[in-house]
């Protein structure tokens, strides 16, 4: 086998591998990761990233105490140091912006991870009270509810009867009567044990308002007499 055959069977072969490589990597890719996987990655990133301001904030602190420190006396140093603390104050700004898209992401991924398992419970509820209602029946149930209802109206009226009296039942308005009749002779027979009540007279008493228009009419036909006699004087 010649040295070009070699080579391109070689070639070959590594561009199968490649491809059947890119093909695993494409199929692995295509089913995407779990929002879990996603939500975990964004907080190792901010991590990386808060780390990465911590450090740029030394830096941009210490070459500025340079720049200070070199001052008049070396400006060429001084004028680098204010340079480099200018280049990291981009990359802090940055890092800043990036964070702020980040957060946002994961924020709006961790919501639309907490909906979907909100509705996925929804709907294991959803399917759960179906199948429980699958076995009732709306008719059945009222037809339960008045059993129910009239076994209990049974079950009064057999506690009603239960609690009457037994025997005979007496009217307790006649009951009291005749207790009155019985005191109203029981005070008559002790009257007369004691004597009767005294007599009542036959004649009536006289009474002193007759007597006293008798008068009255007496002094008017006196008065009348005066007036006639005063009238044949004159």
């Amino acid at each position: 086998m010649s040295k070009i055959s070699k080579i391109f069977k070689g070639s070959s072969s590594s561009g199968s591998s490649s491809s059947s490589s890119s093909k695993s990597k494409h199929h692995r890719s295509k089913g995407g990761p779990s929002p879990q996987e996603a939500i975990h990655r964004l907080r190792e990133t901010e991590e990386m990233l808060t780390k990465k301001q911590e450090y740029l904030e030394k830096r941009i602190e210490q070459e500025l105490a340079l720049a200070k420190k070199h001052g008049t006396k070396n400006k060429r140093a001084a004028l680098q140091a204010l340079k480099k603390k200018k280049r990291l104050e981009q990359q802090l700004t940055q890092i800043d912006g990036t964070l702020s898209t980040i957060e946002f992401q994961r924020e709006a991924l961790e919501n639309s991870h907490t909906n979907t398992e909100v509705l996925k419970n929804m709907g294991y509820a959803a399917k759960a009270m179906k199948k429980v209602h699958e076995n009732m029946d709306v008719n059945k149930i009222d037809d339960l509810m008045h059993d129910i209802t009239e076994q209990q109206e049974v079950a009064q009226e057999i506690s009603e009867a239960i609690s009457m009296p037994f025997g005979e039942t007496f009217d307790e308005d006649e009951l009291l009567a005749e207790l009155e009749e019985l005191e109203r002779e029981e005070l008559e027979d002790s009257m007369k044990s004691m004597g009767g009540l005294p007599s009542v007279p036959s004649s009536k008493l006289p009474s002193s308002r007759p007597a006293h228009r008798t008068t009255t009419k007496k002094r008017a036909e006196e008065e009348d007499d005066m007036r006639m006699l005063a009238s044949w004087a004159t």
